[in-house]
């Protein structure tokens, strides 16, 4: 399980119903299906650890390691 936390940057507040998923490298790995944040600005994908992207609104917001939970600032 991964969560993604999207975090207004300016107020420190959480962003509720952003549109947000993940891709892992790897040819077998792919792109989850889109997830929308609650209002604790979290959207929880049932996907394995990897290194990959995180996007917001279509949008890349983070490339790396995501695992357990990722904290992203728009």
């Amino acid at each position: 399980m991964v969560t993604v936390k999207v975090v207004w940057r300016d107020t420190g507040k959480p962003a509720e119903g952003k549109k947000v998923s993940v891709s892992f490298d790897g040819i077998t790995r792919g792109v989850s299906r889109d997830e929308f944040t609650n209002h604790n600005g979290e959207a929880h994908f049932d996907v394995q650890p990897g290194h990959g992207k995180i996007f917001v609104g279509g949008s890349v917001v983070r490339e790396g390691r995501i695992e357990g939970q990722t904290v992203v600032y728009l």
